[in-house]
């Protein structure tokens, strides 16, 4: 055990783990951030970013035994291939049960940085509605804040990260702070003039995404449209905890950073229930060590905080560490695609265009914003898109030969899409639990999933699906395709809750400043303290979360109260 006592301990280095360590050593706190996954260096170690395709020994399709074997969940992953394997956690060592007659795909990145290297970057604040359907329809627990009390988090963070996008005045989707948009192609700015004469109150507009349009400072620089994002980014254009909040927090000086190491437990004072530090296993060496701190902060992804916080019981806590509530691991959430409406336009209609601008259209939410439906509570956004076909949709057609390659060598055409991301409706009876025999590969106990899809859920889905081809057709596409969609929880990456954010300590865990209700100087600011997921994508709100508690653990230290 060191004999060094620090202000804050941080459990986790990406999106949220970054924020903290951020706003705490800015704050004054010495801070370590403890990370399980090996380090990852800022441009040295992108070592695949603008490698060709034909430098990969399988061609960007990987090794397909060596996949079957490690990766086998995270290949569902969009971004999983050869050139970014090496940014996601390896199956085999961290296995996961399922119950019978349930899904789930967790994909999880164990480096320095997480999952902020290879995010999807789309940056929505949530609703005033969001923070106000639990109460008003009683699914989940009432959320202890409102969109007010996070709106000035949400400018802080964006003003810090850089979005791009504009304003839309729209009370599903409420403008930020932004620089300029990334441009539409001639096929989208078609489909959104289409789209504005049928319906005038679903505006389209370019995602919000956290990708750089402008230079800020010296070392993030506009995104050049290089396009494999998850590789990493040495322009430093997108948001991660390498490009931004890392070097802001080490530039204090103030903060101590732990890689190869698995927090496997948090230390309590039983007597006082406080928090007093944390027990960790050297991933190489498996020795351990104790750390000591003032205040710890959970930030190590939804399912892994709350899995610490199932192995931390003690003996006042059996059940689990600020489990008083027996809500710890209850109202697990995730968004769920639609069916795909896909269409087809020659190119000569509407003219080419060059570039790999790496995020889609959005489309706020537009159901059950006043009359509610029978059907389905909630609702859900959408996402847009259009690219031109080229010669690389021959990896995945048959053919040899002359005609194959003529084939190939025909006028492109753009192909449009249109999907939505529904929300999922918070359920007490979607929960993970400890496995009772299942270990990883370090010998702590491994989560068990029982997570599906509601009544509510699957009706807003086949109701999105309609939706999407309808408008397609609606809007004078001619040729639409549905294609099905039947994801499986975890699919979207935006998994969340198991500790969630509520006014009564018998039924949440955490209070309206991320702490948990038993354990005062216990914070949770990741994804497991949401309430509910509402449509949008989350990241943005963990962000403000984060620098939220992070600034009120800052005052509640300087006042000696930690």
């Amino acid at each position: 055990m060191t004999d060094m006592i620090y202000d804050a301990i941080i459990v986790g280095s990406g999106i949220t783990g970054g924020w903290a360590a951020k706003e705490l050593t800015e704050g004054g706190m010495k801070v370590l951030m403890i990370e399980r996954g090996r380090p990852i260096a800022h441009m040295t170690d992108y070592t695949t970013e603008h490698k060709p395709i034909y430098e990969f020994p399988f061609r960007m399709m990987g090794d397909r035994r060596t996949i079957e074997k490690q990766y086998d969940v995270q290949r569902q992953c969009p971004l999983f291939d050869e050139a970014s394997s090496h940014f996601f956690a390896r199956d085999d060592e961290n296995p996961y049960a399922v119950d019978d007659g349930s899904r789930f795909a967790w994909i999880r990145g164990h480096q320095l940085g997480g999952r902020s290297l290879t995010w999807g970057r789309q940056s929505y604040r949530m609703a005033s509605l969001n923070f106000e359907e639990n109460l008003i329809d009683g699914h989940g627990v009432d959320w202890p804040i409102r969109y007010p009390d996070l709106a000035p988090w949400y400018a802080h963070v964006e003003k810090f990260i850089g979005v791009a996008g504009e304003p839309i005045h729209n009370a599903m989707s409420p403008d930020g702070i932004y620089q300029p948009p990334f441009p539409m192609n001639v096929a989208e700015e078609d489909l959104r003039a289409r789209f504005a004469r049928h319906w005038p109150d679903r505006p389209v507009t370019m995602a919000r995404t956290a990708m750089l349009t402008q230079a800020i400072g010296d070392s993030r620089q506009p995104c050049h449209y290089c396009g494999p994002c998850e590789r990493g980014c040495s322009a430093g254009a997108y948001f991660s905890t390498q490009s931004s909040t890392l070097p802001a927090a080490q530039a204090t000086g103030r903060l101590t950073v732990l890689t190869d190491s698995i927090v496997s437990r948090i230390s309590v004072d039983e007597e006082k229930m406080r928090a007093t530090g944390v027990t960790v296993v050297d991933a190489v060496t498996r020795q351990e060590s104790r750390y000591s701190g003032r205040c710890v902060f959970l930030c190590a992804s939804a399912l892994e905080s709350v899995r610490l916080l199932l192995l931390s019981a003690t003996d006042r806590q059996p059940a689990g560490l600020a489990n008083s509530s027996g809500m710890v691991g209850k109202f697990i959430m995730d968004h769920h695609f639609s069916d795909v409406a896909m269409t087809t336009v020659p190119a000569q209609s509407l003219g080419n265009f060059t570039g790999a601008r790496s995020v889609p259209l959005h489309i706020p939410r537009f159901q059950n914003i006043g009359a509610q439906r029978k059907d389905y509570r909630r609702g859900y956004q959408l996402n847009a898109g259009a690219a031109l076909t080229n010669w690389t949709r021959g990896m995945t057609m048959k053919g040899i030969g002359r005609d194959f390659k003529a084939e190939l060598g025909k006028t492109p055409e753009w192909r449009l899409i249109l999907i939505a991301q529904c929300e999922g409706l918070p359920s007490i009876s979607n929960r993970v639990e400890l496995d009772t025999k299942l270990r990883d590969k370090w010998g702590i106990p491994a989560l068990r999933m029982n997570v599906r899809w509601t009544d509510n859920d699957l009706a807003m889905r086949k109701d999105a699906g309609d939706t999407c081809v309808e408008m397609m057709k609606t809007a004078g596409y001619s040729n639409v395709t549905r294609i099905p969609s039947d994801p499986a929880p975890g699919v979207a990456i935006h998994e969340m809750g198991g500790a969630v954010m509520g006014r009564d300590p018998k039924t949440s865990v955490l209070d309206a400043h991320n702490r948990c209700h038993d354990i005062p100087n216990l914070f949770v600011t990741d994804g497991a303290a949401m309430s509910s997921s509402s449509s949008a994508n989350p990241s943005l709100t963990y962000m403000a979360m984060t620098a939220r508690a992070a600034t009120f653990a800052v005052r509640e230290w300087k006042a000696g109260r930690l």
